[in-house]
């Protein structure tokens, strides 16, 4: 049985952006909610970005509304006035300020958003609200995603719901790819943005599809408190496991993808040099495409340790595929091609990397690199 928090409602429709399928959606929350969000890195962000950081600042929202199918991304000052734009219709239809409205645009870049489309869409939306709605809502900010991800937990009255969507041009950097968290608990907001920064960093800032950080990643949290309080501790863990599987769900569903890759690095000097590298291998095209192949060229992966900006001791490295040895401890080991090819039959492959003594480790998420991501990104905007 799917649980939703407490005071949560949401309503998905067609606003005609591009074709017939769900492109827009509206969650919303009963009472204003402490909030925190995280945003892209990109210098080229979307313009709901620059509106969405203002509105948060307080750290306080009430509604989301994201649209799919158009980023409004290098839009210019159109392309702000249809963000806030977007604001207000919506407010105005829930009866709230507008600065308690989070928007979100995900789609091609540098189209002008039809703004006039959603506006049209917005009146009556608030009739259409309902409790079981979220999941319809995760739908609705789908783009190449094959799959909506949605999940929900419960710890003892608290139930936190949260969905996400990403396959292609994804390595957030400080945020994700679009992705809202809502729970019933009663959390202070300087809470919530430690506790969603932590999750963040070791769950969508750990993934990587294609290497290309996004313009419109987001990440944002709204706890309304209608469920009363929470153990903070029980709360952060719960979130950050909930991070961990959508990430590894974006990673799984990446563009094109067969297969999930999961590479953990321990004994490097800090965990950053430990994610540094192990980002280097799920990014590394090389690396990528012989997974796909299931061709067991474990080589590719020592030159792109090799490759490292950080000193690495090669003489302390081991490598291997889930328990399949390639490399121990700057040697390779007998010849496992035949395990290897195997192994690599599967659809979640493991590549563990010792890279020696230090107490620094981190675990990351990417795919393979197939056919199909190629012919997804060259037809993109045909």
């Amino acid at each position: 049985m799917t649980h939703f928090p407490k005071g949560f409602t949401s309503c998905s429709v067609n606003a005609g952006i591009k074709d017939d399928t769900l492109d827009f959606t509206i969650i919303y929350s009963d009472v204003r909610a402490s909030a925190a969000a995280m945003f892209t890195k990109n210098q080229f962000c979307g313009a709901p970005i620059t509106i969405g950081k203002e509105h948060v600042a307080d750290g306080y929202l009430q509604a989301i509304a994201v649209n799919s199918k158009n980023a409004n991304v290098a839009t210019g000052d159109k392309g702000l006035q249809d963000a806030r734009t977007m604001t207000e219709a919506v407010a105005a239809e829930l009866g709230i300020h507008a600065g308690d409205v989070l928007p979100s645009s995900t789609g091609v870049i540098g189209v002008p958003l039809p703004i006039e489309k959603i506006t049209a869409a917005v009146p009556g939306l608030k009739k259409q609200l309902t409790a079981d709605g979220l999941e319809q809502s995760a739908r609705a900010i789908m783009t190449t995603d094959t799959y909506p991800k949605f999940r929900t937990r419960k710890i003892g009255d608290v139930t936190i719901a949260a969905m996400a969507k990403g396959s292609g041009m994804i390595e957030p950097n400080m945020a994700t790819m679009l992705s809202y968290i809502l729970t019933d608990a009663e959390i202070e907001p300087a809470d919530l943005k430690k506790m969603l920064k932590k999750a963040v960093d070791v769950s969508f800032n750990s993934v990587s599809v294609d290497g290309d950080t996004s313009t419109s990643d987001t990440v944002a949290i709204l706890a309304n408190g209608l469920a009363g309080n929470v153990d903070l501790a029980e709360f952060e863990s719960v979130l950050t496991d909930l991070c961990i599987e959508l990430a590894k769900e974006i990673a799984r569903d990446g563009e094109g993808a067969t297969k999930l890759v999961e590479v953990r690095v321990t004994g490097a000097e800090s965990d950053q040099i430990a994610k540094k590298i192990g980002k280097s291998i799920i990014n590394s095209p090389l690396v990528k495409t012989a997974i796909f192949g299931e061709d067991p060229n474990w080589g590719r992966i020592m030159s792109t340790i090799g490759n490292s900006e950080d000193p690495i001791e090669t003489s302390s490295v081991s490598v291997s595929f889930a328990d399949v040895h390639v490399f121990k401890d700057g040697m390779p080991t007998e010849d496992k091609r035949t395990e290897l090819e195997d192994y690599l039959k599967t659809n979640e492959v493991l590549i563990n990397i010792s890279l020696g003594n230090g107490t620094g480790a981190a675990t990351v998420w990417g795919c393979d690199l197939s056919y199909d991501y190629v012919k997804i990104n060259g037809e993109y905007t045909t």
